[in-house]
């Protein structure tokens, strides 16, 4: 598995955050963990494979957030069933 963390400018609420969220679950359907924090200014969502970045990006970036960098590292489950 993998995860995949952006880091956005731009966001300043909620429904920022949301927005983030929902062109994420555009670009990669089979994303799952989809999360936002405009505190730590980043997003990110596990899947079981890599996935396009750059197009990833760009589509962050359509819709009015800065999307700066995009990192993918290795994701291993964590609690009791695996």
């Amino acid at each position: 598995m993998f995860k995949t963390i952006l880091k956005v400018d731009g966001m300043m609420c909620g429904m920022c955050e949301a927005h983030v969220c929902d062109v994420i679950r555009k670009e990669v359907p089979e994303a799952k963990k989809v999360s936002a924090s405009r505190g730590k200014g980043e997003a990110s969502f596990v899947t079981e494979e890599p996935v396009d970045t750059g197009k990833l990006k760009e589509a962050v970036s359509a819709t009015g957030y800065t999307c700066s960098e995009v990192k993918t590292e290795a994701y291993e489950k964590k609690g009791w069933f695996r």
